[in-house]
């Protein structure tokens, strides 16, 4: 998985790219840990994240707590079959998405 990040101002923007499963997900959640700090607005974009497991699905709700008590947090550009994990899950009603 490749992560891409982009900040303007007070948004961070994280592109994902590949699988965000087992192997991944704590490289995402280490990354998060660091580049929080001052962000108001939490953007992840899936346009080119094909797979996320269970382990991904509890990095983006930890991400999602921590966002609770700063800012915001959204979703966009989620595939298909992402959605419908999203959805699946009943994670369509924890995040916000686009």
């Amino acid at each position: 998985m490749k992560i891409k990040k982009t900040t303007e101002g007070s948004k961070l923007t994280i592109a994902l790219e590949g699988r965000l499963d087992t192997s991944t997900s704590p490289t995402l959640s280490k990354e998060l840990d660091t580049c929080l700090d001052g962000v108001q607005t939490l953007v992840f974009d899936l346009t080119d994240l094909e797979y996320i497991s269970s382990s991904g699905l509890r990095v983006f709700l930890s991400a999602q707590k921590a966002m609770n008590k700063k800012g915001s947090m959204i979703v966009k550009n989620a595939s298909e079959m992402v959605m419908e994990i999203f959805d699946i899950t009943g994670f369509v009603d924890i995040l916000t998405i686009e």
